[in-house]
């Protein structure tokens, strides 16, 4: 009988969270709004509703955890994103696979901010929670799947299978309950995946903080004030969703095949807008607190900032992109809902923000071009431009979505070559931020004049044309636009650095954080440059074989033919396929497929010999062994130079039956460059292809040839005993050796020939990656010589693309530096509220 116990706990606890959060929001809105007197009462009860609402979102958190952590298929959302096979970190992925479990993340990472905001922030509690309850609100509506005619609110994550999915098995037996569900998309099979969304959900919820503190100030009057306890925010914010988006871009990296870390998804794009608004929103607020000037700027920026995350959220999971990103959601029918969502907090922000406009204040004094507020203002813009030039092309299906809402005909495509379209925009764009990085440090220290400013730069100048010129004449980098990149790049670390070890002389670390963040910027820039523009294909085709008639001309060029054990030259080195491998559980490393037999029991094996990795018996021959998702498989390339071996490389791929192959690549550190491989085609072991049968009579220790291996009989011996078999008394059994050689690798081959009474019996013996099945025939005693049959099909191989990526650790190294930035001026910012706080200036 179907359990609905966990389900209805969790469909209680979503609407126990969406009636606490209103009753949370009248209550900090009445808090707000009363008498002195009265607001410990009504703080007091806003606080309980709050809390009522914290304890139910993380118990619907809980209790659809359960549901896929127990494997309770008769939950569709069980069912449609996890399976038996997913190790329990899998399972945390597939929680947030789909889109109410996205929407849960969401909710719970509010959940865990406002609670930090009620005991850190009294003062500004009421009007910021009044905007955080409001969220919250709208937030659960998305998962309330209620229906009330044609009118649906949300989609409920524990509604049953049965009750989603129509089917003629369910007419029969309403309790049937599947014995595996359908599993997790294979390209979130990665232990980025359990932790990146996480981080950009994180990312999405933190922005919601500074756009509160700016509400609560726009409704209380407080124009300014409000700006001090944001901006930590803001700047954790900007850390946290640029450390996901960083996260986003290395899990591309390592597990898609495309070659790279970014691809200008619509997707993607995104996510890189409100990030670019916040950190332009950031700037502008630390030129209000440092001179009283673009107050206005920062309110239009953090709304910005907010209110494009909504417009992501909309983007990505309305179903609007369906036909022009590999990473939306499909409709769930909630494009109406998050349009409202959107609409409703654009509204009341530009309602406020209106209203209160006239008494904003402002500074009348005009901007010198030799001051700090007049770069932060270009620095803003630029930024802002950027995040402009990306949204426009990305909003394309919305706009044509819109004009046929009305009636309309719209034939606006969005880029075809998107990664050229954006990338010849956005280089330009960050050598502009990165000369104005390196120059608006020096205002930012100093106070400056023509001169002044003159002799500051001249020493980081003349550094960066020094090194630049290394980097260029190193590099070979001769393209004109890359040698502006190195030379903005590299002046933005040297004038950066001259600013970071001033600071450090001063023992002033903690305001250091905005150098260590540009310094980041400008190896990003080199790394970017290098790794995609100087990126290397090594894999070509010298054979003059068409390896696919479906793929393009390119790709048959770009890819090579590694045949089992066949060494073959990739450009400096020389790689040789060694087979297939399992990960299994507890054994470091990777076994081969050899040494495995499959029982038919989802991920379990039996090992046909003793597993040792590094001198360790990790099990012993017969042992039962767990696979690790064994739909994997992990092609062993080894890679020689100078006929010395140097590395092995471990690309993955599984066939899937709805996407095709899929790919995950592997890849060879260094400290200048990456290896990056990955495969592309590989031979079919489930459906062969079975040539005509050959026949060769040999002679015990004779050689022959079967196809082009060199194969040498041995001869036959009597046995007594055969694995998986019992035999009887009068029962004859011969077993041939039969020694094959491919390229120095010797096989052993043990068909066997079994005489019963007047009956014969064949056990063939098979070599999956020689594609031989051989068969003794029979037994000529007069001529001493034994009758083979032998079945071929086609050898194994992958079919493989290398590429060198170039200096990209240059930029993994950027963004690490850059985060570290963020965290020393979090740090400091953060540190000046405590300290107001204490003073009671809030």
């Amino acid at each position: 009988m179907i359990n609905t116990f966990v389900g209805n706990l969790g469909h209680f606890s979503v609407i126990l969270a969406f009636v606490s959060a209103l009753v949370s929001a009248f209550a900090y809105y009445q808090y707000t709004t009363v008498s002195e007197l009265e607001k410990p009462n009504w703080r007091r009860f806003s606080r309980i509703s709050f809390y009522i609402h914290s304890v139910a979102s993380i118990s619907i958190a809980i209790s659809l955890f359960e549901i896929i952590y127990s494997h309770r298929f008769e939950y569709f959302y069980a069912y449609s994103h996890s399976s038996k096979a997913l190790p329990v970190h899998y399972m945390i992925s597939s929680f947030w696979e789909g889109q109410e479990g996205a929407f849960i993340l969401w909710i719970v990472w509010n959940v865990v901010l406002g609670l930090i905001l009620i005991h850190t922030n009294k003062f500004w509690e009421g009007p910021v929670m009044l905007v955080f309850a409001l969220v919250q609100a709208f937030l659960v509506s998305m998962i309330l799947g209620v229906v009330i005619g044609d009118l649906k609110i949300g989609s409920s994550p524990f509604i049953l299978l049965r009750d989603a999915v129509s089917a003629p098995v369910f007419s029969i037996n309403p309790e049937f309950v599947p014995e595996d569900g359908t599993g997790l998309n294979p390209l979130l099979q990665n232990i980025w995946m359990v932790i990146h969304p996480p981080t950009l959900f994180l990312g999405y919820a933190s922005t919601l903080v500074p756009f509160a503190f700016l509400m609560g100030g726009l409704w209380t009057k407080k124009y300014s004030e409000w700006v001090r306890p944001a901006l930590p925010w803001a700047q954790f914010s900007a850390m946290i969703l640029g450390m996901g988006i960083i996260m986003g871009a290395y899990w591309a990296y390592v597990t898609l095949n495309f070659g790279g870390y970014w691809n200008w998804d619509p997707v993607e794009n995104a996510v890189y807008v409100p990030w670019l608004i916040l950190v332009a929103a950031i700037h502008t607020m630390i030129t209000f607190k440092k001179s009283s000037t673009a107050l206005k700027s920062s309110i239009v920026l953090v709304i910005a900032s907010f209110i494009l995350v909504l417009y992501a959220t909309f983007l990505v999971r309305s179903g609007v992109l369906g036909d022009s990103s590999v990473h939306s959601f499909t409709d769930l029918g909630l494009s109406g809902q998050l349009l409202i969502y959107m609409l409703f907090f654009l509204f009341v922000a530009i309602f406020l923000a209106a209203k209160n406009w006239k008494n904003i204040p402002t500074s009348e004094k005009e901007a010198s071009v030799y001051s700090r507020e007049f770069w932060i203002f270009i620095g803003a813009t630029t930024l802002a431009l950027m995040a402009f030039q990306v949204i426009l092309p990305t909003s394309i299906p919305v706009w044509n979505a819109l004009v046929e809402s009305f009636g309309g005909i719209s034939n606006m495509a969005p880029p075809a070559d998107q990664v050229g379209f954006y990338t010849k925009f956005q280089l330009w764009f960050a050598v502009a931020l990165a000369l104005l990085t390196a120059v608006g440090q020096f205002f930012w220290w100093n106070k400056m004049d023509g001169k002044k400013l003159r002799e500051a730069l001249a020493m980081p100048y003349v550094v960066s044309v020094i090194i630049s010129a290394g980097i260029i004449v190193l590099g070979k980098v001769y393209d004109l636009s890359y040698i502006v990149v190195v030379l903005a790049g590299t002046f933005t670390i040297v004038a950066n650095a001259t600013i970071l070890f001033k600071l450090l002389k001063k023992s002033t670390f903690k305001l250091a954080g905005g150098s260590l963040a540009h310094i980041g910027l400008g190896m990003i820039l080199i790394g970017v440059m290098f790794s995609s523009g100087y990126s290397e294909i090594i894999s070509y085709n010298m054979s003059g074989l068409t390896y696919s008639n479906s793929w393009e001309d390119e790709l048959n060029k770009e890819h090579v033919l590694l045949w089992i054990n066949k060494p073959t030259q990739i450009k400096d080195y020389t790689a040789v396929y060694k087979g297939r491998q399992k990960k299994l559980e507890g054994v470091p490393g990777y076994v081969s497929v050899n040494l495995l037999e499959p029982t038919g029991n989802v991920n379990e094996a039996i090992a046909l010999d003793d597993i040792v990795v590094r001198g360790r018996t990790y099990h012993q021959k017969g042992d039962k062994v767990g696979i690790v998702l064994e739909e994997n498989d992990y092609f062993r390339i080894d890679y020689f130079k100078d006929e010395e071996f140097q590395f092995t490389l471990n690309p993955m791929s599984q066939y899937n039956v709805n996407m095709g192959l899929i790919s995950s690549p592997d890849s060879r550190r260094f400290v200048n460059k990456d290896l990056y491989t990955f495969v592309s085609a590989l031979n079919d072991f489930d459906d062969p292809e079975w040539r005509d049968d050959e026949f060769y009579e040999v002679s015990p220790g004779e050689t022959f040839f079967i196809a082009d291996f060199v194969t040498t009989f041995e001869g036959g011996e009597v046995v007594e005993e055969l694995d998986g078999m019992v035999l009887k008394e009068g029962d004859v059994a011969v077993k041939a050796n039969l020694v094959i050689q491919d390229f120095g690798v010797e096989k052993r081959l043990q068909p066997i020939f079994i005489i019963r009474g007047n009956q014969l019996g064949k056990i063939p013996a098979i070599d999956n990656e020689l594609g031989i099945k051989v068969e003794v025939e029979n037994i000529v005693p007069e001529s001493n010589k034994f009758s083979f049959k032998v079945n071929r099909y086609q050898k194994d191989y992958v079919v493989l693309k290398a590429i060198i990526k170039p200096q990209i650790n240059v930029l993994w190294a950027g963004t690490i530096i850059m985060l570290i930035g963020f965290c020393v001026a979090i740090y400091r910012r953060y540190d000046e509220f405590s300290k107001m706080r204490d003073k009671g200036l809030e």
